[in-house]
């Protein structure tokens, strides 16, 4: 048997997906732990998505991360899913046994968490309201995770009301969703406040929202990473809020399927977070 033949694999689908910085998340831990394995990027058009997804069984494939827009198809042709990924209906983490099963599941609760309990020793969901802004897939994430964790109200304001109306029934507990134009007032007696919109990032627009009624106990996170630091974070900063950055998630969510392929369970270290930064979007 040659060396080859021991190499397991594992990658990133979606639809671009030369953007994605998985291949050096997971390069760096391949590298950092001296195992014999690949990463790749694998580029599938979504009407080839079917066909192509399943065939990575008999390619070697230990398991591969699903990226846009796949994440929802990846979810209907799984064999079994995770609680989370059954609650969304989206999969972002694959499984590949040897015997050709797909279990698929959904990290990105998991990531935003932990990146929360590394970034802010000593916080609690529990400890009192949360503020989300944002109702896309990313926020179905987040907010079903402070349900679980115990938070006890959590208010979201999107741009679309009925969208955060339909999050918030879909997900139930103790969601609350609010007019956008209220975001602000909604900040009072907040213990953390959490941007899942993509208002901020570079070249979109401004997240425009007053502080003045946030605690300056509250926590401030936001999930974008592209900038590191957010006007939201630097403004919540320079108030004396603890800020919490979006790489972390991102590095996070990383780790369950590395640690499921590859037989390690990866920690996030200052090298990964260099690498990645000075990697870029390459």
């Amino acid at each position: 048997m040659s060396a080859a033949d021991h190499v397991r694999r594992a990658g990133v689908i979606g639809w671009p997906v030369s953007h994605s910085r998985s291949p050096l998340v997971h390069g760096y831990w391949l590298k950092k732990y001296a195992i014999a394995g690949s990463y790749e990027r694998i580029a599938i058009a979504p009407e080839n998505f079917s066909r192509d997804f399943r065939a990575l069984a008999g390619q070697g494939f230990a398991g591969v991360n699903v990226t846009v827009p796949h994440k929802q198809a990846a979810y209907d042709l799984c064999d079994q899913h995770n609680a989370l990924a059954t609650r969304l209906r989206a999969v972002n983490t694959v499984v590949i046994s040897d015997t050709g099963t797909f279990t698929g599941s959904n990290s990105d609760g998991f990531g935003f968490i932990e990146n929360l309990r590394a970034g802010a020793p000593g916080w609690s969901a529990a400890s009192g309201p949360v503020v989300v802004l944002g109702a896309g897939g990313a926020a179905r994430a987040v907010i079903a995770t402070l349900c679980d964790a115990g938070a006890p109200v959590i208010r979201l304001y999107n741009r679309s009301f009925e969208r955060a109306e339909t999050l918030a029934r879909e997900l139930g507990g103790p969601v609350q969703p609010g007019d956008w134009a209220d975001r602000a007032n909604g900040l009072a007696g907040a213990s953390l406040l959490v941007n899942c919109s993509s208002l901020g990032m570079a070249n979109q627009p401004a997240l425009e929202i007053s502080l003045d009624a946030l605690p300056v106990s509250a926590l401030v996170n936001d999930i974008v990473y592209t900038p590191l630091q957010t006007q939201l974070l630097l403004d919540a900063q320079a108030r004396g809020n603890r800020i919490v950055d979006g790489l972390g998630m991102l590095l996070h969510q990383a780790r369950p399927g590395f640690a499921a392929w590859f037989g390690v369970m990866p920690e996030v270290d200052a090298g990964l977070r260099a690498a990645v930064l000075q990697g870029g979007a390459n």
